[in-house]
């Protein structure tokens, strides 16, 4: 225990002063910064919420930039200084102090919870750290109690315990170990442990032993950001145009999200941990490692951080998305470069793991292939057109006033556009695109590579899209009922009233139409699923939502449009 505890202090020091020497921002090479620069300003807009971004080689930073506002009203720019909050990238910081407690002996992977938090019921008290740590504690993630996550409730202070009082009487799950699910609840648990072991909040633990021996100046507990300096605004996208995002106290995100950093601290940060200067080899061994389920499943997560790949190569990283700001960075090893996008929106133009990813493959030289739309005659693809079977599941490929879209089974309709060569793009905001080929048979296969893979998901044709269910005609007095509000999840989805018939808007999401089956059941346009209305005692109580083989019912939470 003694040698282990010398050890992790002597890799603190270490980090120090091997990171006084990381060598400041320098001029990167002139084909990478053309290039970066221009993929920059197609991806954000000049006038309105944006990006910063980093790019780190060799330990160096070869390009740091930043486009857009990080405050509309006033016309700030966005730059690599700028400060955001980190959502859930905070996880890895707070997994690191929980490792660093068990390289010195004080807390061991295979604990109970029970250990630390004596109170805490069953069967979440027999979770060990590790399945706090890899989203396998089987309690209830707070983010996602039914109509929780409204200003009304995140938009003042809460304590650890007060925080821990939200899910942990809740029902349970599953059971510790038997599933993965990504779970807030179970960082703030770390937070708690963190706290107990230390005497100390959790936020202190991870200044003393991180943020401040490496120098991360910007990187700090999120209460007080209004006053922090370079401190970004956050936005969400509204009906006319970009409006300052839901409020929340950042007590709320606890050690799942509460951090806010700049881009240039997260890629010195990650200097240190990916080059072995946070926690030990075995520990940081363990951050990385795939979680192993008892059915054999293998998911591709760690402690805070997960296993992806960036043109074939492997990676490990992390996003975070929070009210206002949504973020991403990438470690690929291979290549020893680190990437890190931060969005000052919680729906940008283009979603920061996708900048990240683009960037991150010119960094090494190998970027994604740049599609354009070519003109097509649409009525020529129809024997292409239908739906294509996979392990997975189903995806259908159709057409509708002639443009092109594929629909995954559970999942939303998406626009494609033709780039010749049998080949199809889902635009400049996305990585995914497919081919579509004849194999030795004869039968239509569809390559598509997700995330823009090398390796393709083939899926052959198994035939042409079955016709819908007629629409029913449901009297107008009958929809009237339906309108309203309904709690689904973290989120409020409003039913209203639109000429003839209803429609329903999720979130800050599209309205979306809801076309009648019957008079009860309801198809969603351009998403795989359905809803159900449900009167009980004289009236609509809840709808029932079945998508992507789940049910779900959602309450209503208040009548009318």
């Amino acid at each position: 225990m003694q040698r282990t505890y010398i050890r992790t202090s002597a890799v603190v020091i270490a980090a120090v002063i091997s990171l006084a020497s990381v060598a400041p921002a320098q001029a990167a090479p002139a084909d990478l910064k053309a290039k970066a620069d221009a993929y920059l300003k197609s991806a954000y807009p000049a006038a309105g919420p944006g990006a910063a971004v980093i790019i780190m080689d060799d330990g160096k930073i070869v390009y740091a930039a930043g486009q857009g506002l990080a405050d509309i009203e006033a016309r700030k720019p966005i730059t690599p200084q700028t400060v955001f909050r980190l959502g859930s990238i905070t996880k890895q910081f707070s997994a690191a102090v929980l490792l660093q407690l068990v390289d010195e002996g004080k807390v061991s992977l295979d604990d109970k919870l029970s250990k630390y938090l004596p109170t805490f019921p069953k069967p979440g008290a027999d979770a060990t750290i590790r399945q706090l740590l890899n989203h396998t504690v089987g309690v209830q993630s707070y983010t996602g109690i039914p109509g929780w996550m409204v200003e009304e409730n995140t938009n003042r202070p809460y304590t650890t315990e007060q925080m821990i009082a939200l899910f942990k009487d809740l029902p349970a799950p599953s059971k510790p170990g038997e599933k993965f699910a990504y779970n807030n609840s179970g960082y703030v648990l770390v937070g708690a442990v963190i706290e107990k072991v230390t005497g100390k909040p959790w936020h202190q633990a991870v200044e003393e032993r991180l943020t401040r021996p490496l120098k991360l100046g910007t990187i700090r507990y999120g209460v007080g950001e209004s006053g922090f300096p370079n401190m970004a605004k956050g936005y969400t996208d509204g009906e006319q145009g970009p409006k300052l995002a839901s409020k929340i106290h950042m007590s709320v995100p606890h050690a799942a999200g509460a951090l806010v950093g700049s881009v240039e601290d997260l890629a010195k940060w990650g200097y240190a941990l990916h080059r072995g200067k946070v926690v030990s080899a075995g520990s940081y061994s363990s951050m990385i490692a795939p979680t192993k389920l008892p059915d054999g499943t293998t998911l591709p997560y760690g402690f805070g951080l997960s296993e992806g790949e960036v043109r074939g190569r492997k990676a490990v990283g992390h996003g975070g998305g929070i009210f206002g700001f949504s973020t991403d960075s990438i470690y690929i090893p291979e290549e020893d470069v680190y990437v890190a996008v931060f969005t000052n929106s919680d729906d940008p133009q283009t979603g920061a793991g996708t900048a990240m990813r683009r960037l991150a493959a010119l960094a090494i030289g190998d970027p994604y292939p740049d599609f354009k739309k070519e003109a097509v005659d649409v009525a020529s693809l129809e024997p292409l057109f239908g739906v294509y079977t996979f392990k997975e599941g189903e995806r259908r490929f159709y057409a509708r006033d002639g443009q092109l879209f594929t629909q995954r089974t559970g999942g939303p309709e998406s626009k494609v556009f033709y780039a010749g060569g049998d080949r199809y793009f889902y635009g400049p905001e996305s990585l995914n695109w497919f081919q579509i080929r004849r194999d030795p048979a004869g039968a239509h296969v569809m390559e598509m590579h997700q995330n823009g893979a090398n390796q393709p998901e083939r899926s052959v044709r198994s035939g042409p899209i079955p016709p819908e269910a007629p629409t029913a005609a449901v009297p107008r007095a009958t929809l009237e009922t339906y309108a309203g509000s309904y709690s689904v999840g973290p989120a409020t989805a409003v039913v209203a009233l639109q000429g003839e018939g209803l429609t329903v808007k999720l979130g800050g999401q599209e309205a979306r139409g809801l076309r009648p089956i019957s008079a009860t059941q309801f198809r969603v346009e351009g998403v795989d699923a359905r809803v159900t209305f449900v009167a009980e005692n004289g009236g609509v109580t809840r709808m029932v939502i079945n998508h992507g083989g789940r049910e779900m019912s959602a309450e209503r939470v208040k009548t009318g449009s």
